[in-house]
């Protein structure tokens, strides 16, 4: 769960981005996302990030919204991710990581003769992202923890205590909300909280409603 290492300044992040749709995939910032590329669209644009600024818009399709003649519709808030891991497999395959930044609202979408989709996008309302650690005294970090210890303990898993317990606030809690396995609505919730506090308060919310669904009285605890 280390948070990476992108000092990128509101003023760094182009007016038009590469954007990959793709539901359920959640990134925020600082947090990782690791992307298996296969698609020769999304082949070309990891070869143009990696030629360019290495930026790549992440945001999920809006199935909800009727389709366009470029592709599905899209949400209107995503998240733009920085390039930090590139390896190619045997058979053609990117292995990628995201290391998010922050997150946009989309303005519009651009013509383009690239194989892949380019958004106009406005980072504005979301200052706040390239702020290290804003908001986390707000953050109950002990709901957050009980939340995550009754979630592995009903579902029989293990995890590194000690460096759940050292990892920082916003970095534990943007962490579980992009590896958390809930449905594309539950990430697109998260996504546009409106602080850290809010998503924190969310994950716990999502979190024991699921648990609640879940045959059995299970309470979880902190080893």
């Amino acid at each position: 769960m280390a948070a990476n290492r992108n000092y990128l300044a509101p003023a760094d992040i182009p007016l038009v981005i590469p954007v990959f749709p793709l539901t359920g995939a959640l990134l925020l910032p600082r947090a990782e996302l690791p992307l298996n590329i296969f698609e020769p669209r999304y082949l070309a644009m990891v070869d143009d990030a990696l030629g360019g600024a290495r930026l790549i818009g992440m945001i999920q399709p809006d199935e909800a919204a009727p389709a366009s003649a470029r592709g599905p519709a899209v949400h209107k808030v995503g998240c733009v991710g920085r390039l930090t891991q590139f390896g190619e497999t045997g058979d053609g395959r990117y292995l990628i990581t995201l290391s998010g930044i922050c997150r946009f609202r989309v303005v519009e979408e651009m013509p383009v003769t690239t194989p892949y989709r380019q958004f106009r996008i406005d980072t504005g309302t979301f200052a706040e992202d390239f702020d290290v650690s804003a908001g986390e005294a707000e953050v109950d970090r002990d709901a957050v923890l009980a939340a995550l210890a009754a979630f592995l303990d009903a579902n029989k898993l293990e995890a590194d205590w000690d460096g759940i317990r050292q990892a920082g606030t916003e970095t534990l809690v943007n962490a579980l909300s992009v590896m958390s396995p809930y449905g594309a609505l539950e990430k697109q919730a998260l996504l546009e909280a409106d602080n850290l506090k809010a998503r924190a308060d969310m994950l716990v919310a999502i979190t024991q409603m699921m648990l609640a669904r879940m045959p059995g009285d299970r309470e979880g605890s902190l080893q």
